[in-house]
């Protein structure tokens, strides 16, 4: 054969088998080779973690609102706060949890969780990409990301706000380094943000930060601070004040905006007894993490030659503020650190030859983890029996079975599912620490269940005719032990007691 029949036949090829090669380099490239690696973490990780006791009420307040179409101001689950005045921080939120049950029970929820999941570690890949140019610092950001977010890796609201976090980053990153029109999607972002979680208190200052900073120009030591062109600082002011006025689209207005203020200044007792909120021990891994995420952004810009951003540094600062004095909030700490570090570390640690096509290989690891996180997606089966591993479910059958009647004691962390599973009865308490401590509640069950006071008081007091207690749990021993309670219900979960005479008799 000559070499013109061959170059012939080379040309009289099908267009569609000429062109299918560059589809696939197009479509299976490296990025998403490692989005689709990291959609299977996300899998993994939250496969077995569906235990978070305030999932339930989410879930009903979420159906409350879908099936009545009112958003609840009041609290309508508890009769210990007397219908105290209640924010609906979270409600939209709310509304979207119950949605992924109303399609799928269980595993609709468990699907949400790891789409959410799924989808911070890759935007955040992206955005650590963005702003590192390259995707080994790209994945490196996101490795970051969900170490601290293993902390609350959940089907909360939070992880919605803090995805809308990363979203919130993205924007600010792009409108200053690539088109001013990009900051005009922020209103529409907290108009969103409000109404699913607080965070967007965060992503406000975070927002406010990037606007002061862009009034700075200078260049000292490893801090400078970027001039902005006057379009560009016009552009972000006026997002930043259409944002102000965002948030007021909010079912309570100016008190759902003050909410976050609230949660520091005014909720004591629960910032000091409930887990989460304790300031972040250096006994623990995260915390060391946390300091050597801040040594190297400290570091780098001495080895590399690169200078952090005035911008960056502040909002860096509150990050680490927060976390270090909230375990919850190491969650955020690893979405504003990471975009930083890979931006840092880009300089010095270059893709080289990774930047290279591969369309194959990508396709067989695309390929490969998403078949393993399908395969992986736990069963239904499995889910209920992680409910029933973590959740009073027979304690309730008793209950209804047994027909026993009257106020309710409860521990903190079956509340949340008795709002769910047993909505006939009111609970005394549950994971809604805002409101419980606004009445007074969280304090009263705080010495309840230290034994800081006699237990049968707070008992006569609220008339409680039955109580639900943990089997491993300090009231276990001591309700028995008082004069007028019998135990009916026992298993390796939970105990049941009830009162065998009146109050105060």
């Amino acid at each position: 054969m000559t070499s013109g029949s061959v170059a012939a036949e080379a040309v009289s090829l099908p267009a569609s088998s000429a062109a299918q090669p560059g589809r696939l380099s197009r479509i299976a490239t490296f990025p998403a080779a490692i989005s689709a690696l990291l959609i299977l973490l996300a899998v993994l990780t939250v496969r077995n973690r569906f235990d978070d006791p305030d999932m339930w009420w989410h879930l009903r307040t979420g159906q409350i609102i879908a099936t009545t179409h009112h958003i609840p101001q009041t609290d309508i689950f508890s009769y210990s706060t007397n219908h105290h005045a209640y924010i609906p921080h979270e409600w939209l939120a709310q509304v979207l949890i119950y949605a992924a049950y109303a399609a799928h029970g269980l595993s609709g929820l468990m699907c949400f969780e790891c789409a959410v999941t799924a989808a911070v570690l890759v935007f955040g890949f992206f955005l650590c990409k963005l702003l590192s140019g390259t995707i080994r610092t790209g994945f490196l950001g996101a490795m970051i990301i969900w170490l601290f977010g293993t902390s609350g890796f959940a089907v909360r609201p939070q992880d919605v706000g803090y995805l809308l976090l990363i979203f919130e980053l993205t924007l600010l990153h792009l409108g200053r380094t690539r088109n001013v029109r990009w900051f005009l999607l922020l209103p529409p972002l907290f108009a969103v943000w409000v109404n699913c979680h607080a965070s967007f208190f965060l992503g406000f200052a975070v927002a406010a930060t990037y606007f002061v900073a862009s009034f700075f120009a200078f260049d000292r030591g490893m801090l400078s601070a970027v001039p902005w062109t006057p379009a560009a600082r016009r552009t972000l002011g006026a997002a930043v004040a259409v944002s102000a006025l965002a948030l007021l689209l909010n079912p309570t207005s100016i008190k759902l905006i003050l909410y976050p203020v609230n949660t520091q200044l005014s909720q004591k007792v629960t910032t000091a007894v409930v887990s989460e909120w304790q300031p972040l021990a250096f006994n623990q891994g995260r915390a060391y993490a946390l300091l050597a995420v801040l040594a190297a952004i400290l570091i780098v810009p001495g080895v590399a030659r690169v200078k952090l951003h005035l911008h960056e540094a502040i909002t860096l600062a509150i990050a680490t503020f927060l976390a270090l004095n909230h375990i919850r909030l190491v969650f955020p700490f690893g979405i504003i650190a990471a975009p930083i570090l890979a931006r840092l570390c880009a300089e010095t640690w270059a893709d080289e030859t990774i930047e290279q096509q591969h369309p194959i290989a990508n396709a067989t690891i695309i390929a490969a983890a998403l078949t393993i996180s399908y395969a992986a997606f736990p069963s239904t089966a499995l889910l209920e029996s992680q409910v029933r591993k973590f959740s009073p479910v027979r304690a309730v059958a008793y209950i209804r079975s047994h027909h026993l009647a009257g106020p309710m004691m409860n521990e903190w962390n079956d509340g949340g599912y008795l709002i769910w599973a047993l909505p006939e009865h009111p609970v005394f308490i549950d994971g809604r620490a805002d409101v419980y401590d606004w009445a007074g509640t969280t304090a009263e069950f705080a010495r309840w269940a230290t034994l800081a006071e006699p237990p049968n008081l707070l008992l006569d007091r609220y008339h409680v005719q039955f109580c639900l207690v943990d089997r491993n749990s300090p009231m276990n021993t001591a309700v028995s032990l008082l004069p007028n309670w019998q135990r009916v219900y026992s298993d390796d979960l939970s105990v049941i007691f009830v009162r065998t005479s009146p109050a105060g008799t």
